[in-house]
């Protein structure tokens, strides 16, 4: 993808890695939030409800920007802008069982961490509950954390019980049926809410996705 071998590395990473960065992040914030209840005011009950929140705009993020952003159509035909929309989401559909480009580098994740993290300050900032931010930045970030071991496991590993095995079925499918809908990989909300969940279920590419 890059000339550069430094920039090519950074393209490359172990699903573990995102495990090892973000689980203690999201320790670190829930732990604050359950810390900090004596300041705050919450009682456990806000706590939780402010993690479910947070998990919950989750979903709704990764439907935007699995749906806006990675499967982005611009209108220009700026060989730049191709370009940086494929190495966005493209090369993924290219090839979908590349194991070391199915979860976000924290190059990309950071950063775009840190964005949220600001963002939900602001507005919780505007609603003068700043005692929330630190439950709901620990369920948004266990949505994505959720999403991006999901994300792998629907490639690489094998699902067990009907809710994955339904996850899994939706995702292959949304690859090699229907890349313009099913954009949901850790839920189906939004797609059935925003009404991009096909009417067809996919049945006459079970066998190709090896769900047959």
């Amino acid at each position: 993808m890059f000339r550069s071998n430094f920039l090519e590395a950074l393209t490359h990473i172990h699903p573990a890695v995102v495990v090892v960065v973000w689980a203690p992040v999201i320790v670190w914030f829930a732990a604050d939030a359950w810390r900090a209840r004596a300041v705050t005011g919450m009682t456990p009950s806000l706590v939780a409800a402010a993690f479910l929140i947070g998990l919950f705009v989750w979903t709704f993020v990764e439907y935007l920007i699995h749906r806006f952003v990675f499967h982005f159509s611009p209108k220009s035909k700026a060989r730049w802008v191709e370009r940086v929309i494929f190495l966005f989401h493209g090369v993924h559909h290219v090839q979908p069982w590349d194991k070391a480009r199915l979860v976000m580098p924290p190059v990309v994740s950071i950063p775009l961490a840190v964005l949220f993290y600001s963002l939900f300050a602001w507005v919780l900032g505007l609603l003068a509950s700043p005692g929330w931010l630190s439950p709901v930045f620990a369920g948004f970030l266990t949505g994505y954390l959720v999403y991006d071991v999901l994300h792998y496991a629907t490639h690489h590993l094998p699902m067990r019980g009907p809710v994955l095995k339904w996850l899994k079925r939706n995702h292959l499918l949304h690859h090699h049926a229907t890349p313009d809908q099913r954009f949901g990989v850790s839920s189906p909300l939004w797609d059935f809410v925003l009404r991009t969940s096909p009417q067809s279920d996919g049945r006459e590419v079970d066998e190709r996705v090896g769900l047959g």
